[in-house]
């Protein structure tokens, strides 16, 4: 017969068919995944904090709705720190120069509740200063 030994136009050249690459069984359907550009870590989009930039001022988008590049970041100090120390605000946007974050600090702070925030401890406010 002609063509024997050939496959047949349009079919695959695997004797195997390629499986598709999705989400594991353990996370099947939880949504996108994303990285941390303090720590690095992958993670849930839903449990990271979307920032993007404007004017030179990194801007929480806690809604995921800003247009324009977005970085994502854990909403903890350390993550927000390592960022900063490593450039990974630079990096992720594109850009040069000093990047304002402040915005993104008072937010963390604030997420994490009165007792992150930098002030007097309980026994520097008990000293009598005479």
């Amino acid at each position: 017969m002609p063509g024997e030994g050939r496959p047949a136009r349009g079919s695959a050249l695997h004797s195997v068919p390629a499986r598709r690459r999705g989400p594991s069984s353990d996370c099947a359907g939880s949504g996108p995944i994303r990285t941390c550009v303090g720590c690095r870590q992958r993670e849930q989009a839903d449990e990271l904090l979307r920032l993007v930039l404007e004017n030179g001022h990194l801007v929480p988008d806690p809604r995921h709705r800003l247009p324009g590049r977005g970085a994502w970041l854990h909403p903890t100090t350390g993550c927000l720190d390592r960022a900063e120390r490593r450039s990974a605000f630079n990096r992720a946007f594109r850009v040069r120069g000093q990047l304002d974050a402040t915005a993104v600090r008072h937010r963390i702070q604030d997420q994490q509740g009165p007792g992150t925030l930098p002030g007097p401890s309980v026994e520097e406010s008990m000293v009598d200063p005479s």
